[in-house]
């Protein structure tokens, strides 16, 4: 990818670490300024100090409406503009769907879908303001794709916000603003090496014959939210290793 992004400005939300602080590595690695939140303070402070100046982390709940709004604007009133948007902080909580509470319901939702919506939204407006077109990119899941066991909910709403992403092409293309979405397979995070036989397990089902690493994930973002791809969008690009082209499920027997 030749992309320079020298003067463009991203936000990057759930970017403490993972897949959402790759996306930051790359941002900056071709010349972006970005704004990298993550709910945990300490988290975000950490990893933006480690991108150097061109970082400045905004930490907070990506769900709080009045708290996306002020990211928005403390994004413009630092760097002037903002060009992208990765809203990619989610949450799964697993649960048999006979047993799931509502306050888990509620809060998947709140954050995987209200605060993508309404990040999406702030964003535009300013990109529309702005008159330069912009990104957005959407992370949702190959659990919006296949079913997986005690997933219901969040597979539920990884499949929304790819529905949302083709519904707002409608409004966004007339400023010349693509949205997209990427949803990612079996990926090696922070939070899946925890698991000793995730990455074994993973590695026997993806036909590629391994997970994802955030690498891989981040790679088909920038790609999305390039000019590059300037004439795509509405669409959900599966990075999986072709998981889900024969979707085996993992041996769920007690």
């Amino acid at each position: 990818m030749t992309t320079n992004w020298q003067g463009k400005v991203a936000i990057v939300t759930g970017a403490g670490q993972g897949i959402g602080f790759a996306i930051c590595q790359q941002l900056i690695a071709y010349g972006a300024s970005v704004v990298l939140n993550d709910s945990d303070p300490q988290l975000a402070k950490r990893a933006a100090s480690s991108l150097g100046p061109n970082c400045l982390p905004i930490p907070g709940d990506a769900a709080d409406i009045p708290f996306i709004r002020h990211m928005v604007d403390t994004t413009i009133r630092t760097f002037g503009r903002l060009d992208i948007v990765v809203a990619n902080a989610g949450l799964t909580l697993f649960g048999d769907f006979f047993t799931y509470p509502p306050e888990s319901f509620f809060r998947v939702m709140q954050l995987n879908l209200g605060g993508t919506f309404f990040l999406a939204q702030a964003a535009a407006q300013q990109m529309r303001d702005q008159g330069q077109g912009g990104s957005i990119l959407f992370t949702s899941s190959v659990t919006g794709h296949q079913a997986h066991k005690d997933l219901a909910a969040y597979g539920m709403s990884k499949a929304a916000l790819e529905m949302l992403a083709r519904s707002l092409v409608i409004d966004l293309s007339p400023y010349g603003i693509t949205v997209n979405t990427v949803a990612p397979g079996a990926t090696m995070t922070e939070r899946t090496t925890g698991d000793p036989s995730y990455e074994k397990t993973w590695s026997t089902l993806t036909p590629m014959g391994r997970p994802a690493t955030v690498q891989d994930i981040a790679n088909a973002v920038l790609f999305l939210v390039s000019p590059e791809a300037r004439h795509i969008t509405g669409q959900t690009l599966i990075v999986d290793g072709g998981w889900t082209a024969i979707s085996p499920g993992p041996d769920t027997t007690p």
